[in-house]
């Protein structure tokens, strides 16, 4: 499988330790296919940072199914989308709704599709233990923190408020989808970031680097802050309508902007024709909870898992009519 560069990625082959408990549950209610001969070959591409999900669904639903090959890619939303709509793939990975101009690509192709939302994502801006004088930062702020060319070296620039203490950066790499996810929400473009700061695939790094400098900063995924809760401060985030700091349920409300936002797949209606393709959408679905628990994202509210329940019944419901 193709599996993004990203501190998801240890999650995600993490996940295959924690298969058999995973895969029990699962046997309770909606199974991992029914292991009687199901074979064939499914291919995902799209958002790299949905791509740890389906890779850990993938995993999981391989463990039953040894016969079913599944691939991950991790050509981004824009680039799965293009080749979904191409025909190319059978199930899409999106970090956004699929846009108009892609639909259109879609139906001009034939190409007609299920939106699902799996799981929600949101990142953590954090700071040391030892920072008393930041509370909230607005995305502005962020912003002009993070931008490309960014002279920001100290709090004070931040705000005149803030005391006189250098400003150490800490962050993922440039081919982590959250550094993706990131500089898309806070400075307008995929990539878009200053490059004076220290970048690491691993999470440990810039936690060990927040907390051992007063005027430190970060950001990672929000289960990541909360596995570490006791090294760093967490900031409220501003971003537009007063600070907001980022929980579960602000997460999943959308009301933490923009740090936070919904993870969908897109499987297509010929795809599902395929019993392979089939049970591992119905098991997707059925354990997204567990899944995005394991690969540290945010699952569905009651309201969204509702939501997720009535799209597939009404998925199972045309593919047997």
């Amino acid at each position: 499988m193709n599996i993004p560069r990203s501190p998801r990625r240890a999650a995600a082959r993490a996940l295959l330790a924690a298969a058999v408990v995973v895969a029990a549950g699962a046997c309770g209610g909606a199974d991992a296919g029914s292991g009687d001969g199901v074979s064939g070959t499914i291919k995902v591409d799209g958002s790299s940072t949905v791509a740890p999900l389906s890779t850990a669904a993938a995993q999981l639903f391989q463990q039953h199914n040894p016969g079913v090959r599944i691939t991950v890619g991790t050509s981004g939303t824009g680039g799965g989308f293009e080749k979904f709509c191409n025909g190319e793939t059978d199930i899409a990975d999106a970090s956004r709704q699929i846009t108009a101009e892609e639909q259109a690509h879609c139906a001009e192709k034939g190409v007609t599709y299920e939106e699902l939302r799996i799981a929600n994502d949101g990142l953590a801006v954090v700071v040391s233990k030892d920072n008393d004088f930041a509370d909230c930062l607005t995305v502005e702020q962020l912003r002009r923190i993070w931008e490309p060319g960014s002279r920001i070296d100290n709090w004070n620039q931040v705000d005149p408020a803030f005391p006189d203490v250098e400003l150490e950066l800490f962050g993922p790499g440039t081919d982590s989808g959250t550094f993706d996810y990131f500089t898309q929400a806070v400075n307008g473009k995929e990539g878009r970031s200053r490059t004076d700061y220290s970048p690491s695939e691993d999470d440990n790094v810039t936690v060990q680097g927040v907390s051992g400098s007063k005027g430190g900063m970060g950001y990672f995924g929000l289960s990541y802050y909360e596995e570490n809760r006791d090294k760093l401060r967490l900031l409220e985030i501003d971003g537009g309508n007063g600070c907001v700091a980022p929980t579960q349920t602000t997460v999943q409300n959308g009301t933490y902007r923009p740090l936070s936002r919904p993870l969908l797949i897109y499987p297509s209606a010929a795809a599902l024709d395929r019993r392979e393709v089939e049970e591992f959408v119905e098991y997707y679905v059925d354990n997204n909870a567990d899944i995005a628990r394991a690969a540290q994202f945010v699952p569905l509210s009651p309201g969204q898992e509702a939501e997720l329940r009535q799209d597939l019944t009404r998925l199972r419901q045309e593919h047997t009519a």
